[in-house]
Order: C-alpha cells, then structure tokens, then sequence
C-alpha cells in the first residue's frame, strides 16, 4: 500500500476549526461533501469583494463566483471543496499581501505576471480561451472576470510542459489522478522523469497498514513460497511506512525553520517599515522646512522690495526738497523768479505737480504741454492761486477764455528767456513782470474792443428798427 502527502496536507491540517464552522454558512453543501483530491489552479482577486476561479490541470473551468465581506476560512473551505491548489494566481505585479498569506496556507505556489493585466487584455484573454475550450462558464462580474484570467494565463504559461507529460502518460497507461500527480509534481519543480518513477514505485491503495493487515489474514490460505514473497513486501511496506513517517516528522521540522524563518523576514519587514516611516517623517519634516524657509525668504523678498521703493521715495523726495530749497532763494532773489513745471494739462498732472512742487498763490507756473486741457482743468489750476501761467504749445481756447476771465496772465515760452534749473526753471523778474504788464495791456485792449464792437453792434440793430417804422 502507499500513503501519498499531497502538498496541501498541512494547509488543510491547520484550518482554523472555529472559522471552518463559519464557513459552512456561505457553503452549506460543504459540510458533509468529502474533499476533492484533483490537483486544481486558483485564480484569486482579493478586495472587499473577493474573485475566485478554479481550472483543473487539463484546463477545463471548473467554478467562478464572487463573494463580499468572505473571511480566509470561507475561501480555503470553497478552494479545497474542488481541489487541491498547486497553484495561486493573480493578475498584478507584484502579487498582493492577501494572494501571499492564501498561497501559505494551502502550500501552494505563486504565479504572477511581469508586469500588471490591462482590463482589455483580460477581457480578450477570458472570451478568446472560453471560445477556444467551447466552456459554458462566464464571469458575472469584473472581479471573477480577473480570477479568470490570472488562472488563465497561469494554465497558458504551464501549457506545452502538462501536454508533454499528458502524451508520456498515455503511452504509460496511467490513470488520471496518476498523470495530475505527475502534473502536480512537476509544476512543483520535479523533473517530469522522476515524477513518473515515483508514481511507478508507489501502490495505488494509500492505506499501507491496512493492506499489510489484509496479508496476514490470508497467511493460512497461501502456501511457504508465497508466504516468504508475501512477508518480503510486508518487510519492504513496512520500511516504506517507516520512511514515510521520518518523511513527516522531517517534513514538520522543516516547516517549523520556515515558520522561524518566516517570523524573521517578518521582523525584518517591520524594522524596515519602521526605517520607512522614518525616512517619510524626515523628509516630511524636511519639506515642512523648506516651505517656511521659502515662506520666509518671501517676506525678506517684499521687505527688500519695500525698502528699495521707500529709499527710492525717500532720494526722490530729497531731490524735491533740493529743488524746494532752490526755488526758496529764488523767490528771496530779486532778479530771478522760479517756474513751477507742470508735465501734462491734465486733472492727475495738476494734482501730481501740486504735490510735489507745493504750488501756492503767486507762483508761476509751465505747462509742458497744454494738450487735452479744457475749461474745467484751466478752473482747477486757477483755484491754486497761480500769478501766470507759461505755455509751450497752442493752448484750447476754451481754457485760453478760462485764464483770461481770471486775468492770468498767459505767455509764450518762446518769447521769454527760460533757464533750468535742476527739475524746474527760472526766469528773469523784470522780463516776466514786463510780460504779464503786456499780456494785461493787450488783453484790455481786447475787451475794449469787443465792448466797442458790441456797442456798435446795438446801434445799428436801433438803427434798423428806426428803418422799418
């Protein structure tokens, strides 16, 4: 007889028994169905909702199904109801935590892609191979639809080797659950060859002890010659016994150095995250500083900013006092008088000037150009009090009208001797005083004869009226 240990017999010795219980909630036929010895593929896609698809070893569907809020115990419970896993696939790279912790459990292998599935390429690799086998098994849903496919391209990639060892089968005339151990073995990493010799070198009947109790019931019936070739193979089954028993406690020692060994890759794994969670807090601290750093560096930039306009304001008001202080000995001169220079006949220019010139009754100021000034600008430069106004250009005639109704004076620049003088200019006293006298002098002139005129005018509209009475 022979005892085979496939290499999910410690995976379903250790199932929690309390979650087993719960599992038969979500699988109720599970309860009493024995378990099924087939070597299968399992398609996994973890979440929150769970996707699980299960293929054979010869390709066929065997289940899909989708499950919300399942615990481990639930999807071992469903998994080895069909089988047992020789293989756990997913569809990313790398393989999650959760495909990792249900490999371990049921002592399986992982097959991961190089690289992350797209859903198109899932999508055509689940319709095109369920077309290829004629399956009338079909993913309800996304998440069955990724199982499918991760044990799908699982299957594809082991293909050409299982065919191989089908064909070596056949000419064997082994049994079908002799060429999935082989199978099995195989994907495992044996060689194909030393697979089929060890499925050759074992009996069919997995209970040794009851085939070895079965012969010595039939001792009385069988002959010496028989009796010594009987006991022969009862000595070898024994030995076999034996060695499978020290294969077990080998085998559970070595699963202890790996639970060890797991336990310290798991402590390293923590010392790491630790080392991570270091390195993420200094450099967040790191970017914290640069960011008040840069906060700071940007007040200091606009108090910079500020102090550069402010000494700017403060040269230039130095300047302005400069000229203020020269335009001061000029009006306590005798021979020259100070000209205020207004840059543009405007509202803004006028106020401009105002401000900085302190223009006050009887100053005299220029106008650098009498562009776009009217009545109404004429009015707000007259409110200052100015004794005259100098002009280079052609004056409106609405603000000529506005002047001169307020007898300020108006003179030519070019008919006068202007000189400059830092920011503003200068003109000679008795020649200004001699300009204003002949700006009044012409225009009373002006008005007399436009009094005249009027007054000539009335007489002649008197006279004919006289000439039509």
């Amino acid at each position: 007889m022979n005892v085979h240990l496939g290499g999910n017999f410690l995976a379903y010795k250790n199932i929690d028994k309390t979650e087993e219980n719960r599992s038969n909630d979500l699988f109720p036929e599970s309860k009493t169905e024995e378990r099924n010895q087939k070597w299968i593929i399992v398609g996994f896609d973890p979440g929150l909702t769970v996707g699980i698809a299960i293929l054979d070893l010869s390709g066929n569907v065997i289940s899909t199904i989708s499950c919300k809020e399942i615990s481990r115990a639930e999807i071992i419970r469903h998994i080895i109801k069909h089988g047992k896993a020789v293989l756990v696939a997913t569809d990313v790279y790398p393989p999650p935590k959760m495909v990792k912790k249900l490999a371990t459990t049921l002592n399986s292998k992982i097959y991961s892609p190089s690289k992350t599935f797209t859903v198109s390429s899932k999508t055509e690799l689940v319709d095109s191979y369920l077309s290829e086998i004629s399956s009338s098994e079909s993913p309800s849903n996304a998440h069955e639809r990724d199982a499918l496919a991760a044990a799908i391209k699982t299957y594809k990639h082991y293909q050409k080797k299982l065919s191989q060892i089908e064909k070596r089968t056949q000419k064997l005339d082994l049994t079908s659950e002799e060429e999935d151990e082989v199978k099995s073995m195989v994907i495992r990493g044996q060689p194909v060859s030393k697979a089929i010799d060890e499925i050759l070198k074992v009996p069919e009947s997995a209970d040794l002890e009851t085939q070895i109790v079965e012969i010595e019931n039939d001792i009385d019936s069988i002959d010496e010659e028989k009796l010594k070739k009987i006991e022969e193979s009862a000595r070898k089954l024994k030995q076999k016994i034996k060695s499978q028993q020290n294969q077990i406690k080998y085998l559970n020692r070595k699963n202890k150095g790996l639970k060890k060994e797991i336990k310290k890759y798991k402590d390293k794994n923590t010392a790491l995250q630790n080392k991570i969670d270091k390195l993420h807090y200094d450099y967040s601290k790191d970017i914290l500083s640069k960011k008040e750093i840069t906060s700071k560096v940007s007040i200091i930039k606009g108090l910079q900013e500020k102090y550069t306009a402010e000494k700017e304001r403060r040269e230039k008001l130095e300047e302005n006092l400069h000229s203020i202080k020269n335009i001061r000995v000029l009006e306590l001169s005798k021979e020259a008088v100070p000209v205020k220079i207004i840059e543009s006949f405007t509202k803004e220019g006028i106020r401009a000037a105002c401000e900085y010139w302190k223009i006050k009754k009887g100053d005299i100021v220029l106008l650098s150009s009498s562009e776009g000034g009217g009545s109404q600008t004429a009015s707000l430069l007259i409110k200052t009090g100015i004794k005259a106004v100098i002009v280079a250009d052609k004056m409106s005639h609405p603000a000529e009208e506005e002047f001169e109704k307020n007898e300020i004076p108006i003179i030519d620049a070019d008919k006068i001797d202007l000189k400059m003088i830092d920011e503003f200019a200068v003109v000679n006293r008795d020649v200004l005083e001699r300009k204003i006298e002949d700006w009044k002098v012409k225009t009373e002139d002006k008005r007399k004869k436009e009094k005249e005129d009027k007054l000539l005018e009335v007489i002649d509209e008197y006279r004919a009226q006289r000439k039509r009475y």
